[in-house]
């Protein structure tokens, strides 16, 4: 079922109160959305990359040209939103997207049933400093397209939890109207296809700190939660939280569906494979 803004901000304030941390999960599958809100998450986010990775493929494949973004969501909103029972749903959209009239597809995805919005694909995970960033900014495909996505869902009453890289686009998407901050830093570690380069636990927790606090000089009442780089398993969202103010939660995609997956079906095959058939 779709949830307005005010609902599903209800709903995580309550968590907080309660002295619970905010835990948002990426579902690149039913079966990962279904068990994901069987474990208790608050928020369920579908974007490409999820199908990539439950694909046994590295999630930046959703970056590149391998499908339309946008459309993909649509058809895994099918598979998912029906096995939802009692959880905001949220579309990773790709706001850069040119071909888009971007309020009439919002308002879609809030027909079909989509309680909210996070910004990817992101072009935040191509660096600044690089030539081909610095192309897409000047041609019309930058974070600015993000932030105007995220200010259009506040406005169409959908949950809004961008991904934010540095301190000025945590400013920028609390001025939009950002109801949840998340903290990115970089693609997560861990397993077999996960990120190798990144920042370790402390650098990771005094960049969420930074982002957290810009974004709280702008709206006092934005929430700020956790994602990626370092932070692969339970342990590492202990530390980070642990080691920041006013950090609520932590939001898993590869730690959620494709980490526990990989380990799971490994030992459960070799458990077979260990039978004594003499």
């Amino acid at each position: 079922m779709e949830y307005t803004r005010e609902e599903s901000l209800l709903r995580l304030r309550e968590a907080v109160e309660q002295g619970n941390p905010i835990i948002g999960a990426g579902a690149g599958t039913g079966i990962s959305a279904k068990f994901a809100e069987r474990g208790g998450v608050d928020l369920l986010i579908i974007y490409n990359s999820g199908r990539y990775r439950m694909s046994g493929r590295g999630s930046l494949a959703g970056l590149l040209p391998y499908g339309d973004a946008n459309e993909i969501v649509c058809e895994m909103g099918h598979e998912v939103i029906p096995v939802v029972e009692d959880t905001p749903v949220l579309a990773g959209v790709n706001g850069t997207d040119p071909f888009r009239q971007m309020d009439v597809f919002l308002a879609d995805l809030k027909r079909r049933g989509f309680s909210g919005v996070q910004n990817f694909p992101t072009v935040g995970l191509i660096d600044e400093d690089s030539g081909f960033r610095q192309n897409l900014e000047e041609t019309g495909m930058g974070y600015d397209k993000e932030v105007d996505m995220i200010r259009e869902a506040a406005s169409q009453d959908m949950l809004t939890c961008p991904y934010v890289f540095n301190e000025t686009q945590a400013r920028e998407m609390a001025e939009a109207g950002a109801d949840v901050i998340v903290s990115h830093m970089g693609l997560t570690t861990s397993g077999d296809i996960g990120a190798e380069t990144a920042l370790d636990l402390e650098a990771a927790a005094e960049r969420v700190q930074a982002h957290h606090d810009a974004a709280k000089d702008v709206n006092e009442d934005v929430l700020v939660i956790c994602h990626g780089g370092p932070i692969a398993w339970p342990d590492d969202a202990t530390y980070v939280l642990e080691h920041t103010d006013g950090v609520v939660g932590f939001f898993g995609a590869s730690s959620i569906e494709r980490l526990p997956t990989e380990e799971a079906i490994e030992n459960q095959a070799r458990e077979f494979k260990e039978i004594d058939i003499q």
